[in-house]
């Protein structure tokens, strides 16, 4: 499936959330408003995209950048990225304005802004605030989804990831909820490589595993899938979660599903080229490397998305031939631009990066 062009606003008044393009099944954005993003979804094997996406330009900041992506699962799990979509990046910026006081935005003298009107995260008041704003949002988002799940008889085993990425000035936050996945562009010597910005939370690692069995629930591979930990009930053999962390997924937060997202900051530097977010459906076929790779070797920026959603389902054809493929939805937000890039490797005094 591709990309509509069209806009939308969430229809809320708070000041510094900025522009917000989003849509049920991906982010549908006007090249006038966006520049340097590239997005595409395309819907797999089920009848219905579960994947969602979110940016919002100007959040926070006037330059500040908000990049989310939310993957559902369950019968339901479209309707829960969805309202996610929709909702966290409101959630976020309220919980922020609310500890840093009612003017925190661009305008504020009290939000660390630098000469240009951005807020830094390099301040650790500022990221401790942040961070915090993610906790209790995500929180509250969660009692938002169990709201809609008792009041519209909603399915109890449906649920979504999330993975966000927050820019002010020259930092990145990271927040981080199941097995979506967010990169790094970064130069190398040999040209770019990646960096991995989260881990991908799942029964598989110890950690988690021992949490879900302190709550009674079981972590086991089903036979067709013995390198694949999954979460199940104590007594019944569902839901079977590849993630261990997940908004909704109610009968399973007794049992140690948790919706507390895993928070992480990165300084960008003149090396640092572009941060792409993506759905599993990518990694379950295609290595960090590779999308680096990918992303990097197109002409246009708007195009990269797409033709790292190409590979991935090319790579589908070939590792899971008679499986049906993952909804594959890509987020990627250019740091500096490419032309600018080339020129900064070809001349090394030079560093050049977008505001």
């Amino acid at each position: 499936m591709g990309i509509n062009l069209s806009t939308s606003s969430i229809p809320d008044d708070t000041e510094g959330l900025g522009n917000v393009i989003y849509d049920q099944n991906g982010i549908y954005y006007d090249n006038q408003i966006i520049s340097g993003l590239s997005v595409y979804t395309k819907r797999g094997g089920k009848a219905v995209n579960q994947d969602c996406a979110v940016l919002c330009q100007g959040y926070g900041s006037e330059n500040g950048v908000l990049c989310g992506v939310f993957d559902g699962h369950g019968i339901e799990g479209h309707l829960v990225s969805k309202d996610i979509s929709r909702r966290l990046p409101l959630l976020i910026l309220k919980q922020k304005i609310a500890m840093s006081g009612p003017q925190t935005t661009s305008n504020s003298e009290s939000d660390q802004t630098t000469n240009s009107g951005c807020s830094s995260l390099n301040n650790s008041k500022e990221f401790l605030e942040w961070k915090e704003a993610c906790i209790k949002a995500f929180q509250q988002m969660d009692d938002e989804v169990l709201k809609k799940v008792l009041s519209e008889r909603r399915d109890f085993f449906s649920g979504s990831t999330a993975v966000v990425a927050l820019k002010q000035s020259d930092d990145l936050l990271i927040a981080n909820l199941g097995d979506s996945r967010a990169i790094l562009g970064c130069k190398g010597e040999s040209g770019v490589t990646a960096v991995q910005l989260t881990t991908d939370l799942t029964p598989g690692i110890p950690d988690e595993a021992d949490r879900i069995r302190r709550f009674n629930g079981r972590v086991l591979a089903m036979k067709n899938e013995p390198n694949v930990k999954r979460a199940w009930l104590p007594l019944i053999d569902r839901p079977g979660l590849a993630m261990s962390r997940s908004f909704g997924e109610f009968l399973m937060k007794k049992c140690g599903i948790i919706s507390t997202p895993i928070i992480t900051r990165h300084h960008i530097t003149p090396n640092d080229l572009f941060i792409l977010l993506a759905s599993d459906g990518i990694w379950d076929v295609l290595s960090n490397e590779e999308v680096a790779s990918i992303v990097w070797g197109v002409q246009q920026e708007e195009m990269a998305a797409k033709a790292v959603i190409d590979a991935a389902v090319v790579a589908w054809k070939k590792k899971f031939r008679f499986d049906k493929r993952d909804d594959c939805t890509v987020v990627c937000y250019f740091l500096q631009k490419k032309g600018q890039s080339h020129q900064t490797s070809a001349n090394p005094t030079l560093e050049t990066k977008l505001p």
